[in-house]
């Protein structure tokens, strides 16, 4: 991709370089907005409908005003596509904000709305293969729920775990439970039982599909997981738009399984990229 990406901001489409939100934005000076995140692969958008769900229902959660439809702004997105010269294998980033304040703080019911492309940074084949690790930490991600810009969290989280070289951190509770990571979501397996936390969670687009495709192979559990517990289980990985499904073999000094990525997960990331596979052609037929 060697010509200059275009994004939306605004009803505008404007060079990278030169996109901006004015400096009075409350996404800007208060954090106060949402995003999502999705996919291409090669050309055809992944999922696109429940991520424009998702950021509707996040943006509602914090009130913030999302002034078009479901339809309008998938109109956008394929408009920023197309201006783009439809890119292959791309992430698609919605960022919707409170607007420009006067005072720098009470939105004006005039909401900023971008939309960002960027190649996908697929991760080294050996994660895949040899597995990844974890590291834990006892922050606390502001309402969970909401994809919100608020991510101080999850860029402390982010810096730790490259400092000790992971490729994520799952976040631990007071009480000893591990919800999720900070741009993923954690899943275990028991024998046949596949298990992911429900409470303190963000219901990720790709958990979601995998948990539809797992109801065909494995018993599924909705509950919680204790940090005490994790070495006892058989396998676990982490389902994110672009880690798709991700073995993971340690968090922090504790050994998952046998230290390897297991059948289970890997019979289950096939049967993802199948059904990404079958999708796609669908909204390229």
């Amino acid at each position: 991709m060697n010509t200059e990406l275009v994004y939306y901001v605004n009803g505008d489409f404007v060079p990278a370089s030169a996109a901006s939100f004015a400096l009075n934005d409350l996404g800007i000076v208060r954090g106060y907005g949402v995003f999502d995140v999705l996919r291409t692969y090669g050309p055809a958008p992944f999922a696109l409908r429940p991520h424009l769900e998702r950021l509707r229902q996040s943006a509602a959660r914090i009130e913030v005003s999302l002034p078009w439809s479901l339809a309008e702004l998938e109109e956008i997105v394929h408009a920023t596509l197309a201006r783009n010269g439809h890119p292959h294998d791309v992430t698609v980033r919605l960022v919707l904000t409170g607007g420009a304040s006067a005072n720098f703080l009470l939105p004006e019911e005039k909401p900023s709305l971008a939309v960002i492309l960027a190649p996908v940074r697929p991760y080294p084949a050996e994660t895949y293969t040899t597995g990844g690790r974890l590291i834990t930490v006892d922050y606390a991600r502001f309402m969970p729920d909401v994809k919100s810009l608020n991510y101080i969290t999850g860029v402390l989280g982010q810096k730790r775990a490259r400092a000790a070289g992971a490729v994520e951190a799952l976040y631990r509770t007071p009480a000893g439970e591990v919800t999720e990571c900070t741009t993923s979501n954690f899943f275990v397996f028991r024998g046949d039982q596949l298990i992911t936390p429900v409470h303190e969670v963000l219901a990720g687009v790709t958990r979601d599909v995998v948990l539809e495709i797992a109801g065909d192979m494995f018993e599924v559990v909705m509950g919680p997981l204790h940090y005490a517990d994790l070495g006892q289980y058989d396998e676990a990985f982490i389902t994110s738009t672009t880690k798709e499904v991700m073995p993971i073999v340690g968090v922090d000094d504790m050994v998952i399984g046998i230290g390897r990525p297991g059948l289970r997960t890997q019979r289950l990331a096939a049967a993802f990229k199948q059904y990404v596979a079958a999708e796609t052609a669908k909204i390229l037929a």
